[in-house]
């Protein structure tokens, strides 16, 4: 699950500000889990562009805005998107980029991408990954350092974790202290004493 959150709505007004005629398109999977691009967010984004003067053409709301298969299947759901002089689109940077690709005017994200997560039962679990392309992640006992350290420390933690909790972030607790716990109940240890390198990007 990508995790996205909406940008205040005065951003994205003043982003449409020279826009009139807007069409907005939503995303059935991660956004609408996440409450900030399903079908409730996207006629309660519809109602607020209205008050503010914007001329809503139109809405759709496919089941993956990362999945569009084409120009012509978005006009089949939603054939005011012909009328528009911008898209909003509410999903994360991927479902934006996609429907940059298929259209021939202005798009706009109502989202900010802030990590790639799960969802377990009903907690949503951010930061699980951060997509660098190069993963060890069975050297941490399954979990991420890259994506729960603010540091991104490879080999341990920094001598500012207290008590468990994190120095940069105090309200979550210490990515380290976690891969200790986890590897510990795996009876993997020993994979602490192996130093990892940083990746190598030549």
């Amino acid at each position: 699950m990508i995790i996205s959150s909406s940008k205040p709505f005065n951003e994205i007004l003043s982003e449409l500000e020279n826009i009139d005629k807007i069409f907005v398109i939503g995303c059935n999977v991660c956004a609408a889990k996440l409450h900030v691009g399903g079908e409730p967010e996207v006629l309660d984004m519809c109602e607020k562009l209205k008050t503010a003067g914007k001329d809503v053409v139109g809405w759709v709301l496919p089941t993956a805005a990362c999945s569009i298969r084409s120009y012509e299947a978005l006009v089949e759901k939603g054939p005011d998107i012909q009328k528009a002089d911008a898209i909003l689109v509410m999903a994360c940077g991927s479902g934006t980029s996609m429907v940059s690709r298929l259209v021939d005017v202005p798009v706009y994200p109502s989202n900010n991408t802030d990590s790639l997560g799960g969802r377990s039962a009903d907690q949503v679990l951010p930061q699980l990954c951060e997509m660098c392309g190069a993963c060890n992640i069975q050297k941490f006992g399954g979990i991420c350092p890259k994506a729960n350290c603010p540091k991104g420390l490879l080999n341990g933690p920094c001598g500012g974790s207290m008590s468990g909790k994190c120095e940069a972030a105090p309200e979550k607790d210490c990515a380290w202290e976690l891969i200790y716990r986890q590897l510990e109940k795996i009876g993997r240890l020993e994979l602490l004493e192996k130093i990892i390198e940083p990746r190598s990007y030549s």
